[in-house]
């Protein structure tokens, strides 16, 4: 991949402070994810756009100020995305937190984690099916293996990673996955949803409601992958992943001191953030209490919701 493209640059500020390693979180995979680099002031990320590959670097400056340098051709394209990447076009209005303590508790101890919205579905949902029914190290592991495998050098001097390709995860047999950890179950869903991309990437741009039922009429893709879509590339705030086997219980035990809980009563218990129902799962994620254990059991997400 030729680096020789100029490096494009943007600032910007955000209304909102900003905690960009909480925020970035659900961006990266693991510490050894090639396609990011995340520390207290910086974000590097490499990644496939529209416009085409490139590599885009926001630094903090001041207070609330970033600069952002993006190199490839899809540089124009990132420099657009950049603010809502780093959750600067994040806002709180209709957001209630003292309408139960321990919301109120995490929002004065995480005031600034911010909702991101990366723009793309492309390499979330690829690696949001290899996480499923296996533990996260092994979906982190899977995710490298697979990027360090087919993946390409990303614009720029960063050193990064660019994911593989649309059409080189849809050509790929299932079979060549096995040796990345990936059985045949989630490869032919890697290669079914990277043929359906572009449906989902439009969709994603649509309203809420609009953008869950367009989405889901790809096969394959249920109720959870929409909202985590809506949640992290459309940076819906009000966005949850009904299905996920371990925040329904993260939801009981902080709201309402259960140990165990279902979809159902998360929603219950969640309708009165309605608006801003994600930002309250991500807060009692990143700043509540972690239920009871009473078997080890790793993270499942059903196979009927993906």
């Amino acid at each position: 991949m030729s680096t020789s493209h100029a490096v494009a640059e943007r600032v910007f500020s955000s209304p909102l402070p900003v905690d960009l390693l909480a925020t970035a979180r659900p961006l990266v995979a693991s510490a050894q994810d090639p396609t990011i680099r995340v520390r207290a002031g910086v974000l590097v990320r490499a990644a496939r756009t529209p416009e085409g590959p490139g590599t885009i670097a926001i630094e903090r400056r001041g207070e609330r100020g970033f600069v952002a340098r993006a190199h490839g051709p899809g540089a124009t394209w990132l420099l657009e995305q950049a603010p809502g990447l780093v959750g600067a076009r994040d806002h709180l209005e209709g957001f209630r937190p003292h309408l139960h303590p321990v919301v109120a508790r995490a929002h004065h101890r995480r005031p600034a984690l911010r909702m991101l919205r990366s723009g793309s579905v492309r390499d979330l949902l690829v690696s949001t099916v290899i996480a499923q029914r296996v533990t996260s190290r092994e979906a982190a592991r899977s995710w490298t293996r697979l990027v360090r495998a087919w993946g390409e050098p990303a614009p720029g001097p960063h050193g990064l990673t660019l994911p593989p390709s649309d059409e080189r995860l849809a050509a790929t047999p299932y079979h060549a996955f096995h040796r990345l950890g990936i059985d045949r179950s989630r490869a032919v869903r890697i290669a079914r949803a990277c043929r359906d991309i572009g449906h989902l990437q439009r969709a994603v741009e649509l309203a809420p409601e609009q953008a869950q039922r367009a989405m889901t009429r790809v096969p394959g893709v249920g109720v959870w992958t929409a909202a985590h879509l809506q949640r992290v590339a459309a940076g819906d705030p009000d966005a949850v992943e009904v299905g996920d086997d371990g925040v329904k219980h993260h939801v009981a035990w902080n709201l309402a001191g259960e140990p165990r809980g279902s979809d159902e009563r998360m929603l219950e218990l969640l309708a009165p953030f309605a608006g801003h129902r994600g930002r309250v799962v991500r807060l009692i994620l990143s700043a509540g209490q972690r239920p009871p254990t009473f078997r080890a059991k790793p993270r499942v997400i059903p196979v009927d919701q993906l």
